[in-house]
């Protein structure tokens, strides 16, 4: 049964950084695109960021609300994909959810064949 497990949250205050992690486990990592969406409370989940099997930067989303603070990276030989979030702010509080799919690079949670628990990341003001 494939699980991914998320890891890293916490409570942090803006401006502050933070690095989550996804291990993959009865999934074949190397042939997945892989990703992250987040659910702020009352709000519809979101993508934030996907990277494909190859990792190459050609082949790397994120949202316009995260570009330039937030960085997707993969380790391959660790089945492991971290999100490194810069410069937090109050609105990136939500639950992270790590996601994995094959095919192209897609934006919408319907895109995704496996999710996460997710985690929690709270910034506050």
């Amino acid at each position: 049964q494939v699980q991914l497990v998320e890891s890293g949250g916490g409570s942090v205050q803006a401006g502050d950084s933070l690095r989550l992690s996804c291990a993959a486990s009865e999934l074949d990592f190397d042939y997945y695109n892989m990703g992250w969406f987040r659910q702020a409370p009352g709000k519809e989940r979101e993508f934030v960021a996907a990277l494909d099997f190859s990792a190459s930067t050609r082949k790397i989303q994120y949202a316009d609300s995260v570009k330039g603070r937030f960085t997707i990276s993969r380790e391959n030989a660790r089945d492991t994909v971290y999100l490194q979030m810069n410069s937090l702010k109050p609105e990136d509080t939500a639950i992270y959810f790590c996601v994995a799919t094959i095919g192209g690079i897609v934006r919408h949670t319907a895109g995704y064949l496996f999710w996460g628990q997710g985690t929690q990341v709270t910034v506050s003001s």
